[in-house]
């Protein structure tokens, strides 16, 4: 409309009529009367003004711009000690000199979110979700522009790949492909996993976690602020309920016996799995609730678990144990218990389901069980290194012998000897 208004008198003044330049300005940039108001401009002129700014992005800047704002808005209620931690926009020749430095160009919906906020500060919690388990702790800062540029890779295995994120504690990052490189499809997002078995270096496969950095951005925002991921001591915890749900306690998650009720939700680390050797590091968090209407004399204490484990080639483990990761919770009308354990599988998915045995405290001598509902663990999609591809595959053994695992008698014993955890596995019950 504004360049043809210049061939035609009447829609030269159609052009001019501000009511059409509001919705383009309310679609496109999210423009608020209160803002149009402080800037004492007409619609049309903020349209064309913020169009010379940010014209390239108008396919994706409402959709990052509103994931912007909701996000700062859920935080700024329940940690705004994080809200703190974000950066200011950056400037066109800022995005500009980082592609000159790097020799890539940044796609647009990447470019689009750091005209909004340039990431944050390397500080803890992480804007990208935080995840605690015994002596492991992992939380993701969302890099600024400069140490993502200062992070970018030539090495064979990530060659022209672009790190989103990195947590502190254990090194790790979210990359994102800028070039079809290497087996990766240009601006993928995955997480880097190492393949153990292979004698190159360069051999490194992938869980996929995004197809392009608005879809990867918008999603996780989405599910923070939905409330799909809890906030737990003024942090992020991305843990997820299956199916599909993170931490909204599914029906298919959720068991009730009597006034007790079990609620599941899962995780899988990617910094502790591998696909090579198979090897799918999960955690589970357990609620355990009685409900706050139940007769005091119903009050009870957790004795012994019972575990049933089976992965996706059918194979079943079953395990036995007193208590809970050394605990034996008493559990009373309105009170809840909750413990985070994990398990690993040697194939991409399994389900665990059992129940505990508890005894009644005012009738020592009743005792009765607590269904766990069935919950299911799936690692995300992976891609395998072409480095390993074009080995021999003779080179490699790979044992999928190996099931899963309960810890919680092992996270006993470890307390008991005080050894250290180990940093990659989850060991067999024995």
């Amino acid at each position: 409309i504004y360049s043809c208004c210049y061939l035609s008198r009447r829609l030269n003044q159609l052009s001019s009529h501000d009511p059409l330049w509001k919705r383009h300005c309310k679609k496109y940039w999210l423009i608020s009367e209160e803002e149009k108001s402080q800037r004492n401009q007409s619609w049309k002129a903020i349209f064309i003004s913020t169009y010379s700014d940010l014209g390239r992005y108008i396919r994706y800047y409402a959709t990052l711009k509103k994931a912007w704002d909701d996000l700062e808005k859920y935080l700024g209620q329940r940690c705004p000690r994080m809200i703190g931690s974000l950066k200011e926009s950056v400037r066109e020749e800022d995005l500009d000199a980082v592609e000159a430095q790097i020799g890539c160009k940044l796609p647009d919906d990447y470019r689009c979110s750091f005209r909004i906020h340039n990431g944050q500060k390397l500080v803890v919690p992480g804007l990208m979700g935080s995840m605690a388990l015994s002596n492991h702790y992992r939380s993701e800062d969302l890099l600024d522009i400069d140490t993502a540029a200062g992070g970018f890779q030539q090495r064979l295995g990530l060659k022209q790949c672009l790190p989103l994120t990195f947590c502190i504690h254990t090194g790790l990052s979210q990359y994102m492909a800028l070039e079809s490189v290497e087996g990766r499809n240009k601006y993928e997002i995955f997480y880097q996993c190492p393949d153990q078995m292979a004698r190159n270096p360069s051999a490194i496969d992938m869980f996929i976690t995004g197809t392009s950095y608005l879809e990867w951005f918008t999603s996780y925002v989405n599910k923070v602020v939905t409330g799909g991921y809890p906030i737990i001591r003024d942090q992020i915890f991305r843990v997820k309920c299956f199916p599909f749900c993170r931490y909204v306690h599914d029906k298919e998650c959720v068991a009730t016996t009597g006034d007790i009720t079990v609620s599941v939700s899962t995780s899988f680390l990617p910094e502790l799995s591998s696909v090579h050797p198979p090897h799918y590091f999960f955690t589970y968090r357990i609620r355990i609730e009685m409900s706050k209407d139940a007769l005091p004399e119903k009050a009870c204490q957790l004795d012994s678990r019972y575990w049933r484990i089976t992965n996706a080639k059918g194979a079943v483990e079953e395990v036995q144990g007193p208590g809970v990761v050394g605990e034996f919770p008493i559990i009373s009308p309105g009170r809840v218990y909750e413990y985070t354990s994990c398990t690993t599988f040697s194939t991409t998915s399994g389900y665990m389901e059992g129940y505990y045995t508890f005894h009644c405290l005012y009738y020592k001598d009743k005792f009765f069980n607590v269904t766990i509902p069935r919950f299911h663990m799936v690692c995300p999609t992976f891609k395998v290194s072409t480095a390993r591809m074009e080995t021999n595959h003779n080179e490699y053994a790979v044992d999928e012998d190996e099931d899963s695992t309960d810890t919680d008698e092992y996270e006993d014993r470890r307390r008991v000897l005080d050894i250290p955890a180990p940093s990659r596995r989850c060991p067999r019950h024995t």
